[in-house]
Formats: C-alpha cells, sequence, structure tokens
C-alpha cells in the first residue's frame, strides 16, 4: 500500500475543504512530482468552491505552486530530483492545434481534460483516497504535500528567489504577464487603468509600471489595496465607493481616457467601469473570471465607430512566457515577496479562503506545506 499524503478536500456539497490523507501520487511518462512548499490562493479556487463553476468532486484544488522535484517519470529531461521549480497553473499538452502554435493558454487537452474533469492527460487523476477511489485534480491539485505535474509546466527556479512566495509566479503574475504583454500589447508610455486590485490586478500594476506605462491608475474599493498598489507602481488610485471613476480617468487623461484597461475581477459593473474608461481606438483587456452564465453589456454603436477592442486574456504562454517571467524574477526586477501579503498552513486553508472571499487579503496568500 502507498504512504499517504495530506492534501485538502473539497467534498460533494461542502463549502469547506478537509484535510485527509490520501494514497501518495506517482508520476508517470513526460511529468514530474513535486514536493509543494507553497500555493497560492486564487479567486479561481473561489469559483468552485461556491459552486459557480462547474468542476467534479471530491477534488484537490491549487494551481500556483512552488516546490521541490521528489520523482521524475520515464522521459523528463528539463528538471531533476533536488530542483527548486515553479510551476504555472496552464500545463500545455504540446501537441494539440493550437500548441503546436505556441498559443499554449488555449491548450485543447488542459481546457477539455483537466479544466472540465479534472484529469491528467491520459484520461485520468494521480490522486487517489485509501480505498481506491479517485479524486479529481484542479490543475496540478497544488493545496496538497505532494503534486503530479507535465514536465511542460515545471521550470526551475532562480537559486536567489524565495521558494515559498514564488508561488504566485504561477498564476497571479503569469496571467498579468500574459494580459500585458499578450493581450494588450502594452508599450511604453501607454496609460492604463486596472479595474480591481485583487492578486492579479496588483500583478497587472506592478508589471505595467515595470514596463514604463504612464499613468498607471488603480481602481478599488479598499483603501488598503490603493495603497499597496501606489507602492507596486501606481501613479494614481481611485476609489468608486467615493468618486465618479470615469470622470476622474478622464480627467487624469486630458479627457480622452486610457490606451488601455484591464478588468480583474470578472464583474459586469467592473467591466462596464474598464469600458467606459477608454479612449477611442482603446483596448479593454478582460482578464477576471466570472462565475459561468454572467454577461457584460456594451453598445454596439461605440465599439464600431470609435474602434474600442474587447479581448479577453486567459493566462499566458507557458513554454515562453514562464521562462522569460523567471528571467526576471531572477534578475530582480520581479520581486514575488512584494506581492505575498498573507500566508496560512494547511490546517488554515479554509480561513483563508474565507478572508480572500471578504476581500480581506491585501494582495495575495500562499499555503505554506513543505
Amino acid at each position: 500500500m502507498p504512504k499517504p499524503m495530506r492534501a485538502a478536500i473539497l467534498a460533494e456539497g461542502s463549502a469547506a475543504l478537509q484535510v485527509e490523507e490520501l494514497r501518495d501520487p506517482r508520476p508517470k511518462r513526460g511529468e514530474v512530482l513535486v514536493k509543494v512548499s507553497a500555493c497560492g490562493l486564487c479567486h479561481t479556487d473561489l469559483h468552485v468552491i461556491k459552486g459557480e463553476v462547474k468542476f467534479p468532486r471530491p477534488a484537490v484544488l491549487g494551481h500556483e505552486i512552488s516546490g521541490i522535484v521528489e520523482d521524475v517519470g520515464e522521459g523528463v529531461t528539463n528538471v531533476k530530483v533536488g530542483d527548486r521549480v515553479v510551476c504555472p497553473f496552464i500545463m500545455p499538452c504540446g501537441e494539440c492545434h493550437y500548441c503546436v502554435q505556441g498559443l499554449d493558454n488555449l491548450c485543447e487537452k488542459f481546457f477539455t481534460l483537466n479544466r472540465l474533469q479534472g484529469k491528467l492527460y491520459d484520461n485520468d487523476t494521480r490522486l487517489f483516497k485509501q480505498d481506491g477511489s479517485p479524486v479529481w485534480m484542479y490543475s496540478m491539485g497544488g493545496l496538497a504535500e505532494l503534486a503530479v505535474v507535465p514536465s511542460s509546466a515545471v521550470f526551475k527556479a532562480p537559486d536567489n528567489i524565495p521558494l515559498h512566495e514564488s508561488a504566485v509566479l504561477g498564476c497571479a503574475v503569469f496571467t498579468a504577464y500574459g494580459a500585458v504583454k499578450n493581450s494588450a500589447n502594452l508599450r511604453g508610455s501607454e496609460s492604463v487603468a486596472v479595474i480591481a486590485a485583487g492578486g492579479v490586478g496588483m500583478s497587472i500594476v506592478y508589471l505595467s509600471s515595470l514596463m514604463g506605462a504612464y499613468p498607471v491608475i488603480a481602481v478599488d474599493i479598499s483603501e488598503e489595496k490603493l495603497a499597496m498598489a501606489k507602492e507596486l507602481g501606481a501613479t494614481h488610485t481611485l476609489n468608486p465607493s467615493k468618486e465618479d471613476v470615469v470622470k476622474e480617468i478622464s480627467a487624469i487623461t486630458d479627457g480622452r481616457g486610457v490606451d488601455v484597461a484591464f478588468e480583474a475581477l470578472g464583474n459586469p459593473n467592473t467591466f462596464a467601469t474598464a469600458l467606459n474608461s477608454v479612449r477611442d481606438g482603446g483596448r479593454v483587456v478582460v482578464v477576471g473570471i466570472a462565475p459561468v452564465g454572467v454577461e457584460g453589456k456594451l453598445e454596439l454603436i461605440r465599439i464600431v465607430r470609435r474602434e474600442v477592442k474587447i479581448i479577453g486574456s486567459y493566462g499566458a504562454r507557458t513554454r515562453t512566457d514562464m521562462p522569460a517571467i523567471l528571467k526576471l524574477a531572477g534578475g530582480g526586477l520581479i520581486k514575488p515577496e512584494r506581492l505575498v501579503t498573507d500566508k496560512f498552513a494547511l490546517e488554515e486553508v479554509n480561513e483563508g479562503f474565507s478572508r480572500l472571499s471578504r476581500g480581506q487579503i491585501k494582495c495575495r496568500a500562499v499555503v505554506k506545506i513543505g
């Protein structure tokens, strides 16, 4: 009988996670077994917990991890046992129509097998209860002591970056990087508004500032979050509970609106704010994951006559963007420790998600496991 490992399990009909012992998972060909050091807590996990996004149960959530390579499957050559690694949430199969074009974030197998069914690419999970019944995996199922990850989503971390905090590079920073670089194609000196300053929104503020955007306007109802956004490079902050955000953005940008507005919550109201904050010919980049069925309104004639572009953005391109992010982190340009504001033990995971749901996490929380 394989030895057990601890994992936070989301059971059928439950809105809370329970730490249980599962069978020790093993990697198959092309896979890596990671001893998890830390796993980030994300609003996307919350959508699953609340039943707003359909996902099979029982399941292990958690989709941005850092850790140490414990074992490798046959054919793995990019990492070895003992390596410090970071794993982003998009795990490309490398073979589908989109992966062969380099569009890892649209990987067909990742979406149909993992995101819809909780499986890896042999159509099975790697997680099992002691009685042999399956437990489904959200990405790699990172809220556990061990995680099996396809080698395409395992990257050696620079020795000079902190391992626990570096977990946030795998979703918060990864998603922000894809939004800023790939979706917005942001250029230096362009003006930016970031609507909702959570973990991803704060990372967009951070990266936009690093790329030379000006002004960088952070919008949130939390004064504490707005103060942190200033520390991360926001040149202006606006609170929609106290002021007319669209009017103020217009004033800051000489009446035109920003070049790029990032919507980072997945809410009809924040989408409307983003849409009404861009200049003629501007780009609205929608990053926030909304519950299934949520719709945003737009005025078609303005989209046509003023050539406003609406762009969806989902993560980044794992095989090319993650090495770039780690290079920037290794060079000290991206400091993941600046984004981690809260830490929890595995047994405190429900407290972490509860605080996240109430908007009490200033930027990003991680669960320390190893």
